[in-house]
């Protein structure tokens, strides 16, 4: 069931538009040029001089690009002139191979970082090591403070909505506004929530547990039981077989329904359908059939963790998990009763309008954030016999989300890929984490400046199906 957790077609940055002018910034000149070309040059004057000029645009671009990717990313730019060979890929006499790898180079927004083969990994202790001690230091008081802060805003939004909206059809423009708005701004405390499952909210257990608890239950998530799924998806990567959440289908042949769909009737019409099927269905799929989830843990239910389900060769939630799942279906219980109280008093539509409609765009940013932040045309997966925790972590990529959707969101996906390497960093102290393993590790760490609404057409359109590419590296890369 390939629905919960993915997403473009996208051309990275500088305003150049076009893949072959894009390939060429990436590409070596001479393998583009054209027989003949010097002789026209020598014909036509004016073409020379225009030939110029193309020359100077393309170098000035390559200045700027260099220049973006140092100040956003820290990524490691000697050269822009990437190709399937550069990047140590066996690719004589195997067309099909070099085809993927340089088409991944020409669509995604990494110069190939992720794709470079027979890389001299760290370990994870030096990873590890590389985290400023004072990034684990949690501050229960400043914690609070932005639990705090993310809740009013919610509540302060609501009220204005109740108060100045009226409940019409004439409203319904406003409606839509609101739920855009407000299912934004609840983002904020599904995050603080997502903290506090990874213990990096507070020292004081109890209230960790209870803050928890208490935002995502109001958000219709099941605390424990997604603590441990995400949990397991921390643990496991970017693994084909052991990860859990966005796990990619594995091609069979030289095709799939999505490119024989793209075939019939377009590539926008895959991405659109996969953008409406992944952010508007994927949350409750993924909660109630384990949809993109690794195939090792077969069907499973974050609300019933037996029979049917739980049929894997592991089990997602064993021992003691099973209780605390049940543990969380109390809070799923209670958040219904109340709703179903509300719905009575004041009408369904009221209900909807306020609450419902808000949190379906709350679920489609949880699943933009997951799914940008481990999938795009050239970020690998890996098999059991070659993934390393540490190749995991970083092949998470950071991504450029603005100053207010940073700011409502807590940096969930600027920041991520030190969230990888150690989720029990507070979200306000992983700027500064980010920042030291960029400087420590610049050819591991992965930013990609794309604009992420552009990154989300490309990922939803492109990123369909993987297979394992021919190499010692063990990689599953988009066909």
């Amino acid at each position: 069931m390939d629905l919960a957790f993915s997403v473009g077609q996208v051309q990275p940055q500088v305003g150049l538009k076009g893949n072959a002018l894009q390939g060429n910034l990436r590409r070596k000149a001479p393998t583009r040029s054209l027989p003949g070309r010097e002789a026209s040059r020598q014909e036509a004057p004016g073409k020379g001089a225009l030939a110029g000029f193309a020359a100077a645009a393309v170098a000035v671009a390559r200045g700027l690009r260099r220049r973006i990717r140092r100040r956003q990313g820290g990524q490691a730019v000697g050269t822009l002139e990437r190709t399937a060979e550069s990047l140590g890929w066996d690719v004589e006499g195997k067309p099909i191979l070099k085809d993927r790898v340089e088409k991944a180079l020409e669509r995604g927004g990494l110069d190939g970082i992720a794709l470079k083969q027979n890389k001299q990994w760290p370990t994870k202790g030096e990873v590890l090591g590389a985290i400023p001690k004072d990034c684990l230091v949690k501050e229960t008081g400043r914690s609070l403070a932005h639990a705090a802060a993310s809740t009013l805003q919610v509540l302060l939004c609501g009220y204005l909505a109740w108060k100045y909206i009226p409940m019409t059809t004439a409203a319904i423009p406003l409606w839509i506004l609101y739920a855009v708005a407000q299912g934004t701004i609840a983002t904020g405390p599904w995050v603080i929530g997502h903290e506090c499952g990874h213990n990096a909210f507070c020292n004081e257990q109890w209230l960790q547990t209870l803050v928890g608890y208490t935002l995502h239950t109001a958000l219709m998530v099941p605390y424990f039981s997604w603590q441990r799924s995400h949990a397991v998806h921390h643990s496991k990567t970017n693994h084909m077989s052991e990860g859990e959440t966005h796990v990619p289908r594995v091609q069979k042949g030289d095709t799939n329904k999505y490119t024989t769909m793209a075939k019939s009737v377009g590539q926008g019409f895959v991405a659109g359908t996969r953008m409406i099927t992944h952010l508007v269905l994927g949350w409750p799929a993924y909660i109630l059939a384990g949809a993109t989830g690794g195939p090792a843990y077969g069907k499973t239910n974050h609300l019933w963790p037996f029979t049917p389900f739980s049929n894997g060769k592991k089990d997602l939630f064993p021992g003691v998990w099973k209780q605390k799942v049940l543990l969380s279906d109390v809070g799923i219980v209670g958040m219904t009763a109340l709703l179903m109280w509300w719905a009575k008093h004041s009408g369904l539509a009221s209900v909807f309008a306020l609450y419902l409609a808000p949190l379906m765009v709350t679920n489609c940013w949880l699943v933009l954030y997951t799914w940008l932040q481990h999938t795009d045309v050239d970020i690998p997966h890996f098999d059991k016999e070659n993934w390393t925790w540490v190749k995991g972590a970083f092949h998470t990529v950071d991504r450029p989300y603005g100053p207010v959707l940073d700011y409502l969101h807590h940096k969930i996906g600027s920041t991520h890929v030190a969230h990888h390497v150690c989720s029990a960093i507070p979200f306000y102290k992983a700027r500064k984490a980010t920042e030291a393993l960029k400087e420590k590790f610049p050819n591991f760490y992965l930013y990609d400046p794309t604009p992420v609404h552009k990154a989300l057409w490309r990922v939803s359109s492109r990123c369909t199906a993987v297979q394992k590419a021919e190499g010692n590296n063990g990689m599953y890369i988009f066909t």
